[in-house]
């Protein structure tokens, strides 16, 4: 294979986005496991005290992920997110304005690999979330698995991610006073194993357990696109019953999480590596669903309002997408 690598006379502040890009690509696939492994070391050294004293301090904040989490302006503000931000670049489209005094669920569609999209907007301020919705506050949904591991959890707390569990989201769309944003990647990890260029597939007809807190709740719905969410790693082929597939579903189904095999460039070089090319993301955020609070609602009531939520996706989807250069032929499929 030939190898492209990177001009010598890259700019400062290419360089400065690429090196970004890497930290969260690291932050990703290897700081949960380094953050374990320092703990683990830390507690069979002479500092054993230390550990003992943040393993009591965890036993008594093992609640706090699915209690709102603990989010960090100052780390949320950091110029490292803008370079980030810039690498690809990350935009956040508003296209409504959205009343403080309510509680919201967005639905981020589509998960992609990394959700690179979902983090920089609702988990760092680079795009302008807070400037864009005032008095909204986000919260990124992610795997409870996260949270039990030591000194990781309170990094991602930072940026605002919380337990994806469903008393987390319960607890953000039922504060009284508003102004909570819940963000979940509704396709979760099996729709990570289907993320390559061109893909419009999103795993979603028997997702409903979002619409069901909603309307326990009475949280308004808001459908969520990410144009060029896919288009940031290839992926090895791996369709539905090849080897490869039934053991992705496999390890998924044991851990809880996807492993999707995919690359894409290097720090040096265009040709192989875990670093996301440089491909424009715009998220857009769509109109709210008005739901009407239903403390027992139906399965007749979730199923009117889950088909409400996918002909808005649809809408959304078709309204803006020769704007960001899909054309006439291009779809989204529900599975």
């Amino acid at each position: 294979m030939k190898i492209e690598f990177a001009p010598l006379n890259v700019p400062v502040q290419r360089r400065l986005q690429t090196a970004s890009v890497l930290q969260w690509v690291f932050s990703f696939v290897a700081l949960a496991q380094c953050c374990l492994a320092a703990f683990i070391l830390l507690l069979l050294s002479d500092w054993w005290m230390l550990a003992l004293l943040y393993a009591g301090w965890l036993w008594l904040d093992w609640d706090t992920p699915s209690c709102g989490g603990r989010r960090s302006q100052w780390i949320r503000t950091w110029t490292i997110w803008d370079y980030f931000r810039d690498y690809f670049p990350i935009t956040l489209v508003k296209t409504v304005d959205l009343d403080p005094k309510k509680n919201y669920i967005f639905g981020f569609h589509p998960h992609g690999v990394l959700v690179a999209g979902a983090f920089a907007n609702f988990c760092t301020e680079s795009t302008g979330f807070s400037c864009l919705f005032p008095g909204l506050r986000s919260h990124l949904l992610m795997l409870p698995l996260w949270f039990r591991v030591p000194l990781f959890r309170d990094y991602i707390m930072c940026g605002g991610l919380v337990s994806s569990a469903k008393s987390s989201l319960s607890y953000l769309v039922s504060c009284p006073e508003g102004g909570q944003v819940a963000v979940i990647a509704v396709g979760g990890a099996p729709e990570a194993l289907d993320a390559r260029p061109g893909a419009l597939k999103l795993q979603i007809k028997n997702r409903k357990g979002f619409i069901k807190l909603a309307l326990k709740h009475g949280a308004q719905l808001v459908p969520v696109f990410s144009f060029g969410e896919n288009e940031l790693f290839d992926q090895m082929e791996n369709p539905a019953g090849s080897s490869l597939r039934t053991l992705q579903n496999r390890l998924q189904s044991i851990m809880g999480v996807a492993l999707p095999l995919f690359h894409a460039r290097g720090v040096f070089q265009y040709s192989f590596g875990l670093i996301p090319y440089r491909k424009s993301i715009h998220t857009v955020v769509g109109k709210p669903i008005s739901v009407t609070q239903t403390p027992s609602p139906s399965s007749e009531d979730i199923e009117s309002l889950h088909a409400i939520y996918l002909q808005s996706l649809t809408d959304l989807f078709e309204h803006h997408k020769h704007t960001y250069g899909l054309s006439d032929d291009q779809h989204l499929t529900f599975i």
